[in-house]
């Protein structure tokens, strides 16, 4: 299988704010493909832009928080999406009271259906990440990833995270299987949290692989939040070299 790799530059956190410039430097010295952008420290659309067309580098997409789709910053989200070359638009997480609930997780559906609808007409996509919490069964008995899975529109991205899930509960592959399709960018994460990197811990990655044509994958995208003896680059460097070896 061939698709290609991006890094969630949330793998690069303490250091961004320093030299954001430079990272993407770097990410693109190791070989990836894009970056999956998660704030921009301080930077315009437009200078990340350059950077990344400076070293190679596109972007597969961003995580954005569910506010910044709110009628006042829409058209300002939305165009530094177009600017930075990408469609798709990930909500990086829901709080809490969003999803504490099967009912209040029914209601934040039918407002990502709405939301789904609107960026559609501009041409984007909207999806969002799962984490642990999303695995977990509600009170009547289904998680939110399923919730959400069976009462958004197929065209709203449900961005599946493999350690996140396994730190769940859930089978590393199965919800991806569940919803065809609807896969289009996928998280590639080590589980457990021991600052394993991609490879070196408990995560069936060839069966991922197996289920991204299914899932409708056009990017893998890793992450890496700790990062065991290393820096958090060579961390990252390690998984996608591992990975490449996997693809």
């Amino acid at each position: 299988m061939s698709l290609p790799i991006s890094l969630q530059l949330y793998s690069l956190r303490d250091d961004a704010p320093k030299d954001f410039i430079g990272l993407i430097r770097q990410v693109a010295g190791i070989g990836y493909d894009a970056v999956e952008f998660a704030g921009y420290h301080g930077h315009s659309a437009a200078e990340l832009r350059a950077a990344l067309e400076d070293n190679g580098l596109r972007c597969s997409g961003t995580h954005t928080a569910i506010d910044l789709l709110n009628d006042d910053q829409y058209d300002s989200t939305l165009r530094a999406h177009e600017t930075l070359g990408t469609k798709n638009i990930i909500i990086p997480w829901l709080p809490l009271e969003l999803h504490s609930t099967a009912e209040a997780t029914l209601a934040t559906a039918q407002r990502l259906t709405k939301l789904t609808q609107k960026v559609e007409k501009d041409g984007f996509f909207l999806g969002f990440h799962a984490h642990d919490a999303d695995m977990k069964p509600l009170d009547d008995g289904r998680s939110t990833w399923y919730i959400l899975g069976e009462n958004t529109p197929d065209s709203f991205l449900l961005q599946f995270d493999t350690a996140n899930a396994m730190h769940g509960g859930s089978d590393p592959v199965q919800p991806l299987l569940d919803f065809p399709g609807r896969g289009k960018t996928v998280h590639f994460k080590e589980y457990p949290f021991d600052g394993s990197s991609i490879g070196e811990g408990k995560i069936p990655f060839a069966e991922v692989i197996k289920a991204l044509p299914t899932a409708g994958a056009e990017w893998i995208v890793v992450e890496q939040e700790q990062y065991g003896g290393r820096t958090p680059i060579e961390s990252c460097r390690v998984s996608f070299e591992n990975l490449k070896a996997m693809l």
